[in-house]
């Protein structure tokens, strides 16, 4: 594979887009306007899907990459739970903070020598500049039999950006007379396409499925992603900066 185009840099926002990008952000991820909310409950599709291999209350040492505003633990609650976010103001005052063992800003403040059962991670991955360093980090930070499961907005695919234009887009302009593409192109820097070659490179065992009829005319994917391949991660990471 070739990863020429990571770490990829993003488009900067236009001043108008940057005076009102925090408290969209915030009520986007919290679903607190009408569009939001209809996506959330679509969302509510990932959270499970991540979910799926456990219980709602499970002993599986869980890492949660872009943990947001903590909402995957209203679908299932590990002991231990660990998460990266590196916006804190996203899960401070949550009813779940309680519930977080370690938080990080960055995977690269986890030590190698801790090893997880599961690293999930929901609508996170589309968002991430160096994704392939992230899932490289993932791969060495899994148990022998410890499992990667992420989903993702089906970014790059026609059905994907009409259903956000219909709803969110129309909802943004209405709301501050901007385009919310403007705001897509600087927030979704990875397509579901890249995203799934990333995943077939460090990880040997992968299934998917899809919110829709098959991968091109869906809305959202989930990743399952068995046996890393240890050999290609390390390589990665040791070569990355050379």
């Amino acid at each position: 594979m070739n990863f020429d185009a990571f770490p990829k840099k993003r488009p900067e926002l236009p001043e108008e887009f940057i005076q009102i990008y925090a408290d969209h952000y915030k009520k986007n991820r919290e679903g607190n306007t009408s569009a939001t909310s209809v996506s959330k409950k679509m969302e509510a599709w990932m959270h499970k899907k991540v979910a799926e291999d456990v219980q709602q209350n499970h002993k599986k040492h869980t890492l949660e990459i872009g943990a947001g505003t903590l909402n995957q633990l209203d679908y299932e609650i590990s002991d231990p739970y660990d998460i990266v976010e590196p916006f804190t103001k996203l899960y401070e005052g949550s009813v779940h903070f309680s519930k977080i063992q370690n938080s990080y800003r960055d995977i690269d403040e986890i030590d190698l020598s801790l090893r997880y059962d599961r690293i999930t991670s929901v609508a996170t991955f589309e968002h991430i500049e160096n994704l392939p360093h992230v899932v490289a980090k993932s791969a060495l930070l899994l148990k022998n039999d410890g499992c990667l499961r992420f989903a993702i907005p089906n970014e790059g695919t026609f059905l994907w950006k009409l259903g956000y234009m219909l709803t969110t887009g129309i909802e943004f302009r209405l709301l501050y007379g901007l385009n919310y593409e403007v705001l897509m192109r600087h927030e979704h820097i990875n397509s579901a396409a890249e995203i799934e070659e990333i995943a077939h490179y460090f990880f040997k065992d992968i299934k998917r499925k899809v919110f829709g009829i098959h991968s091109k005319i869906a809305f959202y994917r989930f990743y399952e992603c068995k046996t890393p391949n240890l050999e290609r991660a390390i390589e990665y990471l040791q070569n990355e900066h050379k």
